[in-house]
């Protein structure tokens, strides 16, 4: 069976498995759980969440060079 891809990029690790015998409910609560942890983390963290995910995302470049957001000092 070939593994799922993982958004985090997770290739390892320990398991985590879900019961197939889950109903609706239960795993609606857990989705709510996970959107409810989302939003207080995202809360607390947005700013240098978004800034650590620009840096990760960005291609290598000069790290003289002003970002988008930041002043020209010149």
């Amino acid at each position: 069976m070939k593994p799922l891809h993982q958004p985090s990029g997770i290739t390892h690790g320990l398991e985590f498995l879900i019961a197939e015998n889950w109903s609706a409910d239960q795993a609606l609560a857990v989705v709510e759980l996970i959107d409810d942890l989302r939003e207080r983390i995202a809360g607390h963290y947005q700013i240098a969440l978004n800034e650590l995910l620009r840096e990760q995302r960005s291609p290598p470049g000069n790290p003289h060079l002003p970002r988008d957001n930041e002043a020209d000092p010149f």
